[in-house]
């Protein structure tokens, strides 16, 4: 016979559901318990039963060789309505189990014991059960052994609800994030366009690369699969295009970048970098429209030191020194601060055939 429904059917498949555990994969965490289940009780069957609107679906079994069975032949769509561990020495003394086809074939599922998965607030979710195909009994332990695994099942359940919790969250938060920049980035740049003074111009283009260049860190901090650590070749990519949008079209910025992923604070300095470099090319440069090429490169010595590159072909040593209370002059005292905070030797020139900044530090 069909059991009846859970008095709270409606919230017990809300809270299973949840769990975004129906239809997975199957996994070793709740494999092992199975197989430890089945073992400790000398049965042939063990598994990890979850009880949905009109199957069992199993994330775990041993013995079965079937990922789901419908509730009419279910034993544990019953045992969830009873509270705490259930055993059945013979089904077929049990009148639930009477015309249930399972229990009845030669051999059938003469023997059950299991323990229910509770939530926190204590709606069923399923049971952790061994099965036999003559009748039995198991001693204290192995009924000990299937309560205690039951809580180690419902500990991995909640683990994996918090987890995805936790990224759901964190995946709202960062784009709100993420959006929150690029709307003050919006407005900076309306500001920029609306001020007269080159000077206060500077000032604002500069919090600007600042602003895109923490989005774009954050963009790919998010992307990332080693926590803390940003991918260099997508960040920098990010970095120098968000910069071409507003580089003169006489200027070219190229970018080269080995297979590199750094901690957090090292890719925001190095943006902070590349982001005054390119500035302070497109600002003395290349005068009256000269056509021009900045080359980037980060790349990874054997002896595993970094080198950060910078390069344009303007007008080098030519061109006029900047004011020091200038932003630039301050851009300069903000470069040499990032390459402090990396640890590395930094070497700035200003040559006949252009620009060039030089940064080697070590990779953590």
């Amino acid at each position: 016979m069909r059991a009846a429904s859970h008095p709270e059917n409606e919230k017990r498949i809300a809270a299973l559901r949840s769990y975004g555990i129906l239809d997975t994969p199957r996994e070793s965490d709740f494999d092992e318990i199975v197989a430890l289940a089945a073992r400790i009780c000398e049965t042939p069957i063990s598994v990890v039963n979850l009880i949905d609107n009109d199957r069992q679906w199993f994330k775990a079994e041993v013995g079965l060789n079937a990922r789901e069975t419908p509730l009419e032949t279910s034993i544990c769509s019953h045992i969830i309505l009873e509270d705490g561990f259930v055993e059945i020495p013979d089904t077929l003394d049990d009148p639930r189990m009477a015309d249930n086809p399972l229990c009845q074939d030669n051999p059938g599922l003469r023997f059950y014991a299991g323990a229910p998965l509770v939530t926190d607030s204590g709606l069923p979710l399923g049971t952790l059960c061994v099965l036999g195909n003559e009748p039995r009994e198991l001693n204290e332990l192995q009924r000990e052994t299937l309560r205690v695994l039951s809580r180690q099942v419902m500990h991995q359940l909640d683990l994996r609800r918090a987890l995805q919790n936790e990224q759901t969250l964190r995946a709202e938060m960062d784009h709100r994030i993420k959006n929150s920049l690029q709307a003050t980035s919006s407005l900076v740049r309306i500001y920029t366009r609306a001020v007269n003074d080159d000077t206060a111009r500077e000032a604002l283009d500069a919090v600007r690369r600042r602003i895109d260049g923490m989005s774009a860190l954050h963009e790919h901090l998010q992307r990332s699969s080693t926590r803390g650590n940003v991918g260099m070749p997508g960040y920098l990519e990010d970095m120098i295009a968000s910069l071409r949008e507003t580089t003169p079209e006489n200027i070219t910025l190229s970018l080269q970048v080995a297979d590199i992923s750094l901690p957090f604070n090292f890719a925001t300095d190095l943006g902070v970098i590349l982001s005054e470099f390119v500035a302070n090319t497109i600002k003395y440069g290349y005068p009256d429209g000269a056509e021009g090429t900045v080359k980037i490169s980060l790349n990874e010595t054997d002896d595993g030191m970094l080198i950060l590159h910078a390069a344009d072909n303007g007008l080098g040593s030519a061109a006029p020194p900047p004011d020091p209370n200038r932003v630039s002059g301050i851009g300069n005292k903000i470069v040499a601060a990032a390459a402090s905070n990396l640890g590395g030797a930094l070497n700035q020139n200003l040559t006949e055939s252009g620009a060039e900044l030089t940064l080697m530090f070590e990779a953590q």
